[in-house]
């Protein structure tokens, strides 16, 4: 079966993990991705990270199943090239820094010129304009600017702390796909190609301000709660190990206590969600209680007991111990194959499960410039491979 974006033909000509990570996820969902690096180096993602035989696991995630073209971008023939595969394409994804594009000619106005279909996303740290667009903006500079550095601050001391990982960088290229998705869209509707201008910044904040900005949301707030609504959340401290409940409604706050043997909470002022934010200091106390009691459990004991009364409950699970639990054994979440550089390769399934047109985790990235003689003559350049490669143009 078809995926939903088979015969969508996408140009990447990002860098790094925020453009090239929708392509892959779209590539996933059928598209056929090409994506231009720099003969010699290739996408720095290459060099970043774990590594084996020289395939890094940031650039197998971000560039699975894309055709790579090993293509001098600062030449006039190879931006001629650039210019040719952009009109054969439904999308072109470009991540470089604010003026860029436009001053090597392969800017939304310079492609989309003669054609009204194209959808065009530009990506950047803080946007095409103000003061900070110029700006170099790797994630932890997004991660301070947009407020996780703040949100995740120690409650002790204040010091900032940032995710210790791409947060900025991954969110972004989640709306991305949404946005190249929702564009492409409205071309089928009759509404024509656009430019869609994203920026990391923007896609941060809105991001968390959706739940951790709440007296920053409703200005007339008198400030009595966190901004953040699950700041106090702690994980309970098991005999073997580590575990959290979210007792948002009565029945979960109640099945909770009911789990760790917790008394009290009969108590009319902790009856209802109502009554508990009347009575934080008695609630406070009762959740107090709850994380004393958690060490006389194994995590086998109370993942059987939050489970029989439909507690909202996990233990915390490594990475490295995911692939063998059972839920996600069950539901394969995981698929494994044999990368022919890489040896042996893991990596979770496309998480939306399309019923009617299956996404299909797609496996192998591209070596570099593997697949430049095969698209030079897809556009019809077969005959000058053997000229460009000599003249450094393409490797």
């Amino acid at each position: 079966m078809a995926g939903a974006l088979d015969g969508i033909r996408i140009l990447d000509i990002s860098t790094a993990l925020t453009g090239p990570y929708p392509a892959a996820l779209l590539a996933d969902q059928g598209a056929d991705v090409i994506k231009v690096e720099r003969p010699g180096l290739g996408d720095l993602a290459r060099w970043v990270g774990v590594a084996v035989n020289g395939v890094s696991a940031l650039f197998q995630a971000c560039n699975r199943g894309k055709r790579s073209i090993a293509l001098d971008m600062a030449t006039a023939q190879g931006l001629d090239i650039v210019r040719e595969l952009a009109a054969r394409s439904d999308v072109v994804i470009q991540n470089m820094r604010p003026g860029v594009a436009e001053r090597l000619g392969i800017g939304w106005e310079d492609l989309s010129n003669g054609r009204d279909d194209l959808v065009y996303i530009s990506l950047s740290g803080f946007g095409q304009t103000g003061p900070y667009a110029q700006r170099g903006a790797y994630d932890t500079v997004i991660q301070a600017y947009a407020g996780f550095g703040s949100n995740q601050s120690d409650p002790d001391d204040g010091t900032p702390v940032f995710l210790r990982q791409t947060a900025a960088d991954k969110i972004t290229a989640m709306y991305a796909v949404q946005a190249i998705t929702a564009a492409l869209f409205a071309r089928e509707r009759g509404m024509g190609g656009q430019h869609v201008e994203l920026s990391m910044a923007d896609s941060v904040v809105s991001f968390l301000w959706a739940d951790a900005a709440g007296n920053e949301v409703m200005m007339e707030s008198d400030g009595s709660m966190n901004s953040s609504f699950v700041q106090g959340s702690k994980p309970f401290s098991f005999k073997d190990g580590f575990g959290i409940a979210t007792p948002t409604s009565d029945a979960d706050f109640h099945g909770m206590c009911e789990a760790l043997e917790v008394e009290g909470h009969d108590d009319p002022r902790v009856a209802t969600i109502g009554e508990r934010r009347k009575h934080p200091e008695l609630n406070g106390e009762i959740m107090s209680k709850c994380h004393l009691a958690a060490g006389s459990f194994t995590c086998e004991q109370i993942s059987q007991r939050m489970e029989a009364l439909k507690v909202p409950f996990a233990l915390v699970v490594d990475p490295k111990d995911l692939p063998n639990d059972p839920h996600a054994q069950a539901i394969g979440m995981f698929e494994e194959f044999d990368h022919p550089v890489a040896g042996r390769v893991r990596q979770p399934r496309h998480p939306a499960q399309f019923l009617g047109t299956p996404a299909t985790l797609q496996t192998v990235s591209p070596l570099l410039g593997e697949h430049t003689d095969e698209i030079l003559v897809e556009i019809g350049r077969g005959e000058d491979v053997e000229q460009l490669r000599v003249d450094g143009i393409v490797s």
